[in-house]
């Protein structure tokens, strides 16, 4: 599979007062994104997640190592309008990216910046819409929206700029479960029916579980790297690293402890009732 995005060496240290010692966010990430995947990137706060995505359409700079963006290095400035139209970012309050008074308007708005011509805007605020599930909500006012209909509406938005890659930073953090399944739905299926790679910044656990690939950071690096069942097995390191599991995972592991012949890689509700079901069979 082609590469999307790959980090080499790469380190990034917010600034500091004078005379201190500068303290790195990100230690040394090497990394490749597959075009056309699916990654959620876990992490306890202060682990380096947001971080790391900020420097995928070079929002932050490395201060060593690389950022390579479809081949395009992130550090040279004569390729960022490139890179930002190539990698869309989401962020955590859509209110914060929202920027008119009608939807359509709001989501017109990047592709207007860049001079695309009137018609061709109006094809992709369409398709952007009807992307998201929100193209009935075309003349409403994006404040009366609900969070998750906003933050679809900011999704919209990157979208409409056509990239190849969306990063979510959090993007899911301040809504009701109901608005996080609605986000969730909507760039699954970015992913599946447009093949937009899909990069996920979050701290909720079960968001990971129809990822191709989940990336655990801690202090800078990444710690774990696999598919959702590869990585969410390993139990005590994820405690260990200060995070939960799925309640699923969580159900089998207190089970396996209690002497249950059970599997931890039953990730999904019904393969975990399934599971359970087996092991009772056998008692």
């Amino acid at each position: 599979m082609p590469t999307m995005i790959e980090t080499e060496s790469l380190r990034f240290a917010y600034p500091v007062d004078e005379g201190q010692k500068p303290v790195y966010a990100l230690r040394g990430v090497d990394l490749e994104i597959e075009k056309g995947s699916f990654v959620v990137v876990l992490g306890h706060n202060g682990s380096g997640k947001s971080t790391l995505a900020k420097t995928f359409n070079a929002v932050l700079l490395p201060a060593g190592g690389k950022v390579l963006v479809e081949g395009m290095d992130t550090l040279d400035p004569d390729l960022l309008l490139a890179i930002r139209q190539r990698v869309g970012m989401v962020f955590q309050n859509p209110d914060n990216q929202i920027v008119a008074n009608v939807v359509e308007e709001d989501v017109a708005f990047a592709p207007e910046n860049l001079g695309v011509p009137t018609e061709e805007i109006r094809r992709r605020v369409d398709e952007a819409l009807r992307a998201v599930g929100m193209d009935e909500f075309v003349t409403h006012a994006p404040h009366l929206l609900s969070g998750g209909q906003k933050q679809r509406i900011a999704i919209a938005g990157v979208i409409a700029m056509e990239p190849a890659c969306v990063v979510l930073d959090e993007a899911t953090a301040m809504l009701d479960p109901i608005g996080r399944r609605e986000v969730l739905s909507a760039v699954h299926r970015l992913n599946k029916e447009k093949g937009i790679t899909v990069i996920l910044i979050t701290h909720h656990m079960n968001e990971a579980e129809g990822a191709d690939r989940v990336l655990v950071m801690n202090d800078g690096r990444v710690d774990l790297d696999g598919t959702p069942r590869e990585v969410f097995c390993q139990v005590a390191r994820l405690r260990h690293l200060g995070l939960t599991v799925p309640d699923t995972v969580d159900l089998l592991d207190r089970l396996r402890q209690d002497g249950w012949d059970v599997p931890l890689e039953a990730l999904g509700v019904e393969e975990c009732a399934a599971a359970v079901a087996r092991a009772l069979e056998k008692e």
